[in-house]
């Protein structure tokens, strides 16, 4: 749907994962933000999401970390590590 490829890993004392799908899924399906901009994230796979050029890419790692920290963290701060791996060559 979206181009552009945000590969998200959860960086724990055993070294970066990929970020489980389940948990992408919980984000995206989620309307907490108020920020529309987040609204174009999607989950693709384990440490995959596509989204539009206007996310930007710190803000959605700050709000992903404090969302999957809430309800995944179990007590303890999920952190993450977003990187932009390019765009679809058959996207816009």
């Amino acid at each position: 749907m979206f181009a552009r490829k945000i590969r998200v890993k959860v960086v724990g004392p055993l070294g970066p994962r990929d970020c489980p799908v389940a948990w992408l899924d919980s984000f995206s399906m989620r309307s907490f933000t108020g920020r529309s901009a987040f609204d174009e994230t999607l989950p693709v796979a384990d440490g995959l999401m596509e989204a539009s050029f206007r996310v930007d890419l710190n803000a959605l790692e700050r709000v992903m970390e404090d969302w999957l920290t809430r309800k995944f963290g179990g007590g303890q701060a999920v952190k993450l590590r977003l990187t932009d791996v390019g765009v679809d060559p058959q996207g816009p």
